[in-house]
């Protein structure tokens, strides 16, 4: 049976949700799934949200009805998948805890702007980014709150450049970890359609995406 995905899509302008979102739907459709892709969050209180085997919010900031929201947490912690990138996932919900919850973590700060950094695969026995190696990124350096129960997978140091205060900071830019039955799964990296182009964030989010959803019966 065909496994399906919902990838829905709005908020700030400045993420490029309608691009990076149809970028990430040709993506998971690759990969043999039936994909909508929705504009908004009103699919939220409408779908049968179990009824899909991975997830994927393309959210930047925005409201959202509080039943809504409790809905796709119930569908996650049911065994649907969750994954995503950068604030179309992290810093989605502003106000909701809940919708945190599930995700991990929620982006606060990203000093300098767009600037060079570099992203550090971490060694810790975990085989989802197995071949890849650490490699230097331009893009927003993520500073994020996040849950000490992540499984984190990729990491980045801040230089103290920008905010001093945070110098030698390790934080975590790629990471994973169950909710209920469902597996979630963050890569922070992704602030504009063009940084599709980079193989090995596009590859790390591959992966994850395929992770995290309900595998086949």
């Amino acid at each position: 049976m065909t496994r399906k995905a919902l990838v829905f899509f709005g908020g700030w302008d400045g993420h490029e949700p309608g691009p990076t979102s149809e970028i990430v739907a040709d993506m998971i459709a690759a990969e043999g799934f039936d994909v909508t892709r929705s504009e908004g969050t009103a699919i939220l209180g409408e779908s049968d949200l179990s009824g899909f085997d991975l997830i994927v919010p393309v959210v930047t900031m925005s409201d959202v009805e509080a039943d809504a929201v409790k809905r796709l947490t119930a569908a996650v912690e049911a065994g649907t998948g969750l994954a995503g990138f950068h604030g179309g996932m992290a810093d989605t919900f502003r106000k909701n805890t809940d919708y945190q919850f599930m995700v991990g973590g929620q982006f606060v700060a990203h000093p300098g702007n767009v600037i060079d950094y570099r992203v550090e695969i971490l060694r810790n026995g975990d085989t989802l980014l197995d071949g890849i190696d650490d490699f230097d990124y331009h893009s927003e350096q993520y500073y994020m709150h996040v849950d000490p129960r992540i499984e984190v997978l990729a990491t980045t140091t801040f230089s103290g450049e920008h905010a001093p205060w945070v110098k030698d900071t390790q934080m975590p830019v790629v990471w994973k970890h169950g909710y209920g039955q469902g597996r979630v799964f963050y890569s922070a990296l992704g602030h504009k359609a063009a940084e599709f182009d980079h193989p090995q964030m596009r590859e790390i989010l591959r992966r994850g995406l395929l992770w995290a959803a309900r595998k086949a019966d």
